[in-house]
């Protein structure tokens, strides 16, 4: 809708320049928005500001001469005002949202569907929780925003690679394999300590019991040390499809998973290490190498090789990330949890010391989860074994609650997940009130069919009957979807879908509970089916992007 309004300016600017009132070395770039308040139009622009200085004119004139060059447009623009520091508002006829309406209905699963991606490849990796035990509701958060904000991007026009990247190497594999053998030996028999910073979790048990049912006693006459290579790699698999399964249970797929332990067998990071070294990005102090990460905008340099001779996390992320952008990537999507705030800083040092652009790299911080049952917040600790596993959060409320529940806030905002709200099947529980709102439009077609309405030409009807201020209000909350689309894209704010569709969802119902669809007047029945068409249209295509089932009863 915007695009169009923009045309229009830039046709009326040019024929200003064509008759030599405005002298002007090219059309800036300006900006067509939404005003906050109806009372100030449809749309506004700010291209009058923008132009004044170059015209060397006051805007309120340039805004006249605009103005006076927008003729042959009374089909789409009703009215034009001037207002405040020189914005010029526009309201537009109903006409234009009549016809724009009938094009969503035309576009069905399309609408929405953007090039301003221009197939630009994008990267958005997001989980990539250490497979170190099951996943909880706060990697499920994690899961579902970077799905639904892949969902955006594909839909902006984006060329968009999921991957999940796997932390399998480090002292924290080792803690996990040593705490499956040791619950394996306790097992057998054997009276051993389990050590403090061990993974406590029944999972682990499970672990070991299967191990036990596999290879018996064996391991008990190995030393820990040549044991401990299997204890690391069995639980790590074992854990890492259980992580898998409850993904594909949710509805997230990745494109690749990707695993930090091929970084070091195929010497990605010795090399990128030593690339740095070579642009004397690295120096050597006690021992130990460190990243000139002060230079390039942290707050002080970090440590990349320790004195042990052992890598950090970040010379593997350093890695990783030019490993990225050379398989072609033109912007790389982090989503972490919250905890990695301090990390952000060292990541973009080390994203501008390899030569890339840092605006090229985002990260999205998703906040923690807490979730209430009876009123109470349980607990969540992944090391304790003090954790409500997603598996089982989607089998009390089912993936559809799950995955809208957790995208009701932005992702730097805590969220308190309430199961029993999320259970019930009322306008209380904000994802049946979605989706019911769906069903409630099915149900309205089949009650068309019964009435021997199929037949009707709903692409051709007189949609000028629609003259309800509700109708006119729900018509231009459906046009806005593709500008929600881009706003998203843009911003990386996926959140903004579950409050558009509420909004959008709550007019209707209201809307539905005050006036009949379905009529004796046929062409008022028409007409309102082409609304609640495309309305319908809209719900689906915003629940196909969170991923949420789009029921036709309930």
């Amino acid at each position: 809708m915007k695009e169009i309004l923009q045309d229009i300016l830039k046709s009326a600017l040019n024929k200003t320049i064509n008759s030599g009132e405005l002298s002007i070395p090219k059309i800036p770039s300006f900006a067509v928005e939404k005003p906050r308040e109806e009372k100030f139009g449809d749309f506004y622009t700010n291209i009058a500001m923008v132009v004044a200085p170059q015209a060397s004119k006051k805007p309120r004139d340039v805004a006249n001469l605009i103005i006076n060059n927008l003729n042959g447009y009374s089909n789409i623009i009703s009215k034009v005002e001037i207002a405040g520091p020189c914005f010029i508002n526009f309201f537009m006829t109903q006409d234009f949202w009549l016809e724009a309406l009938r094009e969503v209905i035309k576009k069905g699963d399309e609408y929405g569907s953007l090039t301003i991606g221009a197939n630009e490849k994008i990267q958005v990796e997001f989980v990539s929780a250490n497979p170190t035990g099951p996943l909880h509701v706060g990697h499920g958060r994690g899961a579902v925003i970077g799905d639904v904000l892949a969902n955006i991007l594909k839909k902006a026009g984006y060329d968009v690679l999921r991957e999940y990247y796997i932390n399998d190497v480090g002292l924290q594999m080792e803690t996990l394999g040593r705490s499956t053998l040791i619950r394996y030996k306790q097992s057998l028999g054997e009276q051993i300590e389990f050590p403090q910073n061990g993974y406590k979790g029944d999972y682990i048990n499970d672990i070991a019991k299967d191990i036990i049912l596999k290879k018996g006693k064996h391991f008990l006459q190995v030393p820990e040390k040549e044991a401990l290579p299997f204890f690391i790699e069995f639980t790590a698999d074992v854990i890492l499809d259980g992580i898998k399964k409850d993904l594909e249970d949710f509805g997230v797929r990745f494109d690749r998973w990707y695993s930090e332990k091929t970084l070091h067998e195929r010497g990605m990071v010795d090399k990128v290490i030593g690339w740095l070294k070579g642009k004397d990005f690295i120096y050597e102090k006690d021992d130990a190498l460190w990243l000139k990460a002060s230079a390039f905008g942290d707050e002080k340099d970090r440590v990349v090789r320790r004195g042990t001779g052992y890598y950090t996390y970040l010379a593997s992320d350093i890695a990783y990330h030019k490993e990225k952008y050379e398989r072609g990537f033109k912007k790389v999507i982090n989503i972490w949890g919250a905890d990695h705030h301090g990390y952000v800083p060292r990541m973009r040092s080390a994203i501008k010391a390899l030569g890339f652009d840092e605006k090229s790299f985002s990260v999205l911080l998703v906040q923690l989860v807490n979730l209430k049952k009876g009123g109470q917040i349980l607990s969540m600790s992944t090391r304790s074994g003090e954790f409500t596993e997603l598996s089982q959060v989607i089998k009390d409320v089912g993936k559809d609650a799950t995955r809208f529940f957790c995208m009701m806030r932005s992702s730097d905002s805590h969220l308190d997940f309430d199961l029993d709200l999320a259970k019930k099947q009322s306008s209380e529980n904000p994802v049946y009130y979605v989706q019911y709102a769906h069903a409630r439009i099915r149900s309205i077609f089949r009650q068309a069919e019964e009435n021997k309405l199929q037949d009707l030409r709903l692409e051709t009807c007189n949609l000028k009957l629609l003259k309800l201020t509700e109708e006119l209000s729900i018509i231009k909350k459906i046009l806005a979807f593709p500008e929600l689309i881009e706003k998203m894209a843009l911003s990386l704010e996926p959140h903004l879908i579950t409050h558009y569709l509420l909004d959008l969802c709550g007019e209707f119902h209201s809307y539905y509970k005050k006036h009949r669809i379905i009529s004796d007047d046929k062409d008022l029945t028409n007409a309102r089916l082409m609304l609640i068409k495309a309305l319908g249209v809209v719900i689906k295509n915003s629940l196909d992007i969170l991923g949420v089932a789009a029921p036709e009863e309930m």
